[in-house]
């Protein structure tokens, strides 16, 4: 037989368990499946932080790489040795 009524312990002082229940020292009340879900959240957070940080890391190093500038020339003002283009 199990017990319901658990204290914790250590770094879980002032926590209990009740019932299918786990409670915060101040009385929030967690099931198991809420807490699977704050938990898949985080995963999926840190997650997308990871995908996020990956990209930017991505785009500087294809910016690093291949340096491109752009000159914008009329071509009325280019000369070559001297000689207009038309």
């Amino acid at each position: 037989m199990h017990p319901t009524h658990i204290d914790l312990t250590e770094n879980w002082y002032g926590w209990r368990q009740r019932g299918r229940y786990l409670v915060s020292d101040d009385g929030q009340r967690l099931t198991v499946e809420r807490l699977r879900g704050l938990l898949w959240r985080e995963q999926m957070e840190l997650r997308r932080q990871g995908f996020a940080s990956r990209r930017k890391a991505e785009q500087r190093r294809r910016s690093a790489a291949f340096p491109v500038k752009v000159v914008v020339v009329d071509l009325a003002d280019y000369r070559c040795n001297g000689l207009a283009a038309s």
